[in-house]
């Protein structure tokens, strides 16, 4: 069973057709880079999984959570989509007045109703497992790019989701950075989460992605 099952999906502003029937599909292990220019329709795409934009056609099945055409769904009718997907967005987007420890530690608190050691053990565990728990304790202001880039991933992966959503993880980073990514994110991968990035880095695509899908007119041209 796919961990992201997107069918013929249409996303509109107004009159104009932001994505016009795109498909695609994710599997657990796997990580999907969605390419294609600025502008293209990929982080409309991250947005509708993530029931941040409303959709006009087309169906997105998440593993027991679906989305169909018309508004967004109030948040009381999203918490097991919240659980099941996990997003990044291009800008880490922390919390300025809060530690490392504490941004990871939000979402579980407060929108899932942990217990405060859980989230810290949770928050803990896997800002080690990015290579950031030296730095728990500090400010976003503190953290190099590539610091704040692993904390928003902890963040998304607090509440454990099965799917992954980046949009542009490398617009920040250099080289070196953008290599120690791509190992962190085959490491999620190994341990079966699912992953769609949208990038137009062909590079770090080519080296980090099981598979790459292209948009291009609003559509799925090529993969």
């Amino acid at each position: 069973m796919n961990a992201l099952d997107i069918r013929e999906l249409q996303v509109r502003r107004g009159a104009r057709r932001v994505l016009d029937g795109v498909s695609l599909s994710v599997a657990p292990g796997e990580i999907c880079a969605l390419m294609g220019v600025s502008g293209a329709g990929k982080s409309t795409v991250l947005r509708a999984v993530a029931a941040l934009e409303p959709i006009a056609g087309g169906t997105i099945d998440l593993g027991t959570v679906a989305l169909r055409p018309g508004p967004v769904p109030p948040e009381s009718r999203l918490r097991d989509l919240r659980r099941h997907v996990g997003i990044v967005f291009q800008s880490p987007a922390l919390f300025e007045h809060m530690t490392a420890m504490q941004n990871v530690m939000l979402g579980p608190v407060h929108a899932l109703g942990w217990p405060q050691d859980r989230a810290a053990a949770v928050a803990r565990d896997l800002l080690d497992t990015l290579g950031v728990l030296a730095r728990a304790e500090a400010y976003p202001r503190q953290l190099s790019g590539g610091e704040a880039q692993r904390v928003a991933i902890a963040r998304a992966l607090a509440p454990n989701p099965s799917l992954l959503l980046m949009d542009e993880p490398t617009s920040a980073l250099d080289p070196a950075r953008r290599t120690a990514l791509g190992e962190s994110l085959r490491a999620l991968a190994a341990n079966g989460r699912a992953l769609l990035v949208a990038t137009h880095d062909l590079d770090f695509a080519t080296a980090v992605a099981h598979r790459r899908v292209l948009l291009e007119n609003s559509r799925v041209v090529a993969e």
